[in-house]
């Protein structure tokens, strides 16, 4: 990492020219000690370091901590930068049985560029998206791989709440499959979210809304193996069949910058993966450890239930290191597990039966990986359970901040009487204390806030606008130098 990087060279410049010793004026007037000498310093300070000179552990090449991370074991929300050249991966939601510590499955995908991109976002999930410090409306573009709910079942959460807060100015995206008839397809789904949504989201037109309300939904043939579905700024996402008991279930690849990473959601083991997912560097599937007899008292239901569940819809362990054998990715992931001690040991031990490579859960919820061209490491995200909330990330490329007027009024919603049968504040409010109350919205029309007036919204609300912008000159300064050395 970097520290051993630079205290190599300390201890090269030191050897090559051992500094004459002096009495630092800011230390105690305690006689300083005759330092130990270079090759002293050497054997203590570099013992245990390998620095070339042998491999550490049982670790894989390429194998190790990526640039730039501020801890080898952890992850803290808001503490890193991502590279321009690199990707993250979060497991924002790993089991298909909700639980306190566990969310239905939901994996999210971070770019150097600034882009991000959700697969699946089950029940549950976006309480992690909100403790790993993500603004609601930066978390624009939700690929489903199927409509079972735990693979879906926070859209509606984001859909309303990331409108509420501040994702005005473009529509939430949804990419989801067909159905093998039309009222199974994502589109139908949107529909009929936005129907059971009705009253929350015209309750929600008092507030600024813009394009808060808009879904923009890509719905794909589920059928059209290998079709391209996104392609934008250096990204492409393509997608393919799963057999997951009825048709309209599909796996996911995204490429970007020489990097990449497959989702195939949930299905039995399948040649398609094989194909599709070639030269992938992180592979993550489902799976399901085969115990059935044993899992079924802790699930609750009968082992020939189980047992059904997995034959017509999941991939066992076995099977899952077969699949990553063949493919051969960089890192074999699992997901969509219950993350259980009696599970865990025995899922591995299926998968290395044929899986000999890279190997990590998808599990707990919070699990990090770091992808570069040469290293992928994996770490444990620490989740806060009560976080604070990120600020809003806007574009302020305009030079303003434009906050769009509601569309809806109070009186328009809802009667007098009932406003007039609330308790009047003064029979409330301590004496001495009573707030001005805001009851109507400020301004008339958009409220336009010109930054060299408030420049200070761009210091919490501009974050992603400034890493944009950097990785924006980033390029620009590759494609100087590619230039000039031509």
């Amino acid at each position: 990492m970097a520290w051993l990087n630079g205290f190599t060279r300390s201890v090269h410049n030191y050897l090559s020219s051992p500094p004459t010793h002096r009495k630092d004026p800011t230390m105690s007037d305690q006689e300083p000690k005759e330092p130990s000498s270079p090759e002293e310093i050497e054997a203590a300070l570099t013992g245990g370091v390998p620095m070339g000179r042998w491999k550490e552990g049982l670790l894989f090449e390429g194998i190790a901590p990526t640039p730039g991370l501020l801890s080898a074991a952890n992850w803290f929300p808001k503490t890193e930068q991502l590279g321009p050249d690199e990707m993250r991966i979060i497991f924002m939601g790993t089991s298909p049985s909700i639980r306190p510590g566990q969310m239905n499955t939901s994996v999210f995908v971070q770019l150097g560029n600034g882009d991000n991109f959700i697969f699946d976002i089950g029940e549950g999930a976006i309480a992690n998206y909100v403790a790993g410090g993500f603004a609601l409306n930066e978390l624009d573009k939700v690929f489903i791989t199927h409509l079972h709910v735990d693979h879906f079942g926070s859209l509606p959460y984001l859909y309303m709440f990331g409108g509420w807060s501040g994702r005005w100015h473009k529509p939430l995206r949804v990419f989801g499959p067909s159905g093998r008839t039309a009222e199974y397809g994502t589109e139908a789904m949107i529909d009929g979210m936005k129907k059971m949504l009705g009253w929350h989201m015209d309750a929600f037109s008092v507030f600024p809304v813009g394009q808060g309300h808009d879904i923009e939904v890509n719905e794909f043939d589920f059928r059209d193996d290998g079709g391209l579905i996104y392609e934008e700024d250096g990204v492409r996402v393509i997608h393919w069949q799963r057999s997951h008991a009825k048709d309209g279930a599909s796996a996911y690849r995204l490429d970007w910058n020489g990097l990449s990473v497959v989702w195939t959601g949930d299905g039995r083991p399948n040649r398609r993966d094989i194909e599709f997912a070639e030269g992938v560097d992180v592979y993550i599937t489902e799976t399901q450890a085969e115990l059935m007899s044993i899992s079924s008292g802790v699930a609750g239901v009968p082992p020939f239930l189980g047992r059904y569940t997995v034959d017509t819809h999941h991939t066992p362990g076995y099977a899952a290191g077969y699949m990553a054998n063949q493919i051969q990715p960089r890192l074999f992931m699992v997901t969509h597990m219950d993350f259980d001690p009696y599970l865990n040991e025995e899922t591995t031990v299926e998968i290395r039966h044929h899986w000999k490579g890279p190997f990590h859960f998808g599990a707990p919820d919070g699990i990090v990986v770091n992808v570069t061209k040469d290293d992928i490491w994996v770490r444990q995200g620490i989740l806060p359970d009560y976080p604070n909330s990120r600020s809003p990330q806007f574009d302020f490329d305009s030079g303003q901040l434009v906050v769009p007027h509601p569309p809806t009024t109070r009186a328009e919603i809802q009667d007098q009487g009932i406003r007039d049968s609330e308790i009047p504040p003064s029979e409330y409010y301590p004496e001495g204390y009573h707030p001005e109350l805001l009851e109507e919205w400020p301004v008339e029309g958009d409220l336009v806030v010109p930054i060299e007036v408030a420049p200070e919204l761009t210091e919490g609300m501009g974050e992603n606008w400034r890493h944009r912008k950097a990785y924006e000159r980033h390029i620009a300064e590759l494609g100087a130098d590619s230039k000039a050395e031509d």
